[in-house]
């Protein structure tokens, strides 16, 4: 009988590990083939890793809530095949980590994938070594755990793949870093240029050492641990903000034709197509339109280059049940009509809630919308989903009197009307062309066509 090793499956191009959430079986189990062993987590979503081989789980090489790297050795099987199976890739220990970072932009570009050169305005202290640049989550965890805040860890020079931070040079650096005032990350692993400016800034700005907090209450309280999710969307926001200028704009756009033509035509949507139609696959539909037409938009910032994305892919920020947020994508939203909208909307929807998206499903985004209009807000002023720059929101659909102008003089007239906001990243984004792309949004929701068929 032969031994197959059981791999941790690759999840997408910018996963690179995950977290063993439950094993399913046990050492001595019979194992049937595509039978669930396990169910994981990346930072997105969870999902189930099957069985390649049918026979007895002979051996598991981790537990759970250890953090594993695609393409490691998790376990084995044994089987009856007379000759054992060779596998490259060599068993890596597990590391505990609860924190996950989100996934770097990759390097690689796609062929029709267009670069911009482009020249940043001059800042007196770089905040990064490059734009996008990934930390695994144990060194994350090393990092909170010492004290290390997000814009010191990145001046570390990384030995791994890629230049990726590993446990050894962060451990490293910390040697380092308790025999000098001033960071290491600041003093040793950066240019000329950047140093001179850096220990400029550092004497005329003395930053405290780091202490970790403690927690602390008085009174009546609870105190609630963040779960996994929460504590990505906490690092992945806060890093939004430290990563891009963000600038909000807003309009007000008079939706009523939009909404006449949903009340209109939702019955016999339901009843011919099977599905529902909100109004997100509208909107949706009109974003698309303006994306053509200001594809700046659907780029996003690598280095010194912008990277203009031809294919439009558009994630939709979907409420969770246990309350948080999760932006599954929907791909080649411009080859999709009304119709097709609505029902890649719905799917992912449903999966989201009922925990079903798969790993990509979530990947690949280009330019994000959100809908606070849902839970009863005007308007909002979301935060960027990196490595995107623009995130547009639109708020609740309220009835106002409003006046229109016509030809035969002014009136007032109750209207449907609704607020729209768009966060963009003022680097390559100037308040010109963010303007204009709103206005554009605001245009295709007031012309819509109350006739037309689905």
């Amino acid at each position: 009988m032969a031994l197959v090793n059981i791999i941790m499956p690759k999840l997408g191009e910018s996963i690179m590990e995950a977290t063993v959430l439950k094993w399913h079986k046990k050492v001595g189990d019979v194992v049937a083939l595509d039978e669930t062993l396990l169910d994981i987590a990346t930072d997105k979503v969870d999902s189930e890793v099957p069985s390649t081989s049918a026979g007895i789980l002979e051996e598991i090489l981790c537990k759970e809530n250890d953090v594993i790297s695609i393409g490691s050795v998790i376990g084995k099987i044994r089987t009856n095949a007379p000759e054992p199976s060779v596998v490259s890739a060599p068993p890596i220990a597990p590391v505990q980590s609860s924190q996950h970072g989100p996934s770097a932009n990759g390097t690689s570009q796609k062929q029709d994938e267009i670069r911009v050169p482009f020249q940043p305005s001059e800042v007196s202290v770089p905040h990064k070594q490059e734009n996008g640049r990934f930390f695994s989550p144990l060194v994350m965890n090393i990092a909170s755990r010492e004290g290390i805040p997000f814009s010191e860890l990145e001046y570390i020079k990384g030995s791994g793949s890629d230049g990726r931070v590993t446990k050894s040079d962060i451990l490293a650096y910390l040697e380092q870093r308790g025999n000098n005032q001033q960071p290491v990350a600041q003093q040793s692993f950066v240019s000329a240029p950047v140093q001179a400016a850096t220990s400029s800034y550092v004497q005329q700005h003395p930053s405290p050492t780091p202490v970790q907090p403690e927690l602390t209450t008085s009174g009546n309280v609870e105190v609630i641990e963040m779960d996994r999710m929460r504590k990505y969307i906490s690092d992945h926001m806060t890093r939004s903000l430290a990563t891009s200028a963000h600038v909000t704009s807003f309009a007000e756009a008079d939706v009523t034709n939009l909404v006449a033509w949903r009340d209109k035509s939702k019955k016999e949507f339901e009843k011919r197509e099977g599905e529902k139609i909100t109004f997100t696959p509208l909107f949706i539909e009109a974003i698309v339109k303006c994306i053509k037409k200001y594809p700046m938009l659907n780029s996003s910032v690598v280095g010194d280059n912008i990277v203009i994305k031809k294919d439009i892919n558009v994630g939709m920020a979907t409420a969770l049940p246990n309350g948080n947020l999760i932006v599954p994508v929907i791909k080649y939203a411009d080859q999709f009509n009304i119709i097709g909208l609505a029902k890649q909307v719905n799917r992912l929807a449903n999966s989201a809630r009922i925990g079903k998206l798969q790993p990509a499903d979530t990947q690949d985004g280009t330019f994000t919308f959100t809908n606070v209009g849902t839970f009863g807000s005007l308007m909002g002023t979301p935060i960027i989903n990196q490595p995107q720059v623009a995130i547009l929101a639109t708020g609740a659909i309220k009835k106002k009197p409003v006046v229109i102008e016509s030809d035969k003089g002014d009136s007032i007239a109750i209207r449907h009307m609704m607020f729209v906001s768009m966060s963009y990243d003022h680097r390559i984004i100037d308040g010109g062309m963010g303007s204009l792309f709103l206005a554009a949004f605001v245009e295709a929701l007031e012309s819509f066509d109350v006739n037309r068929t689905f």
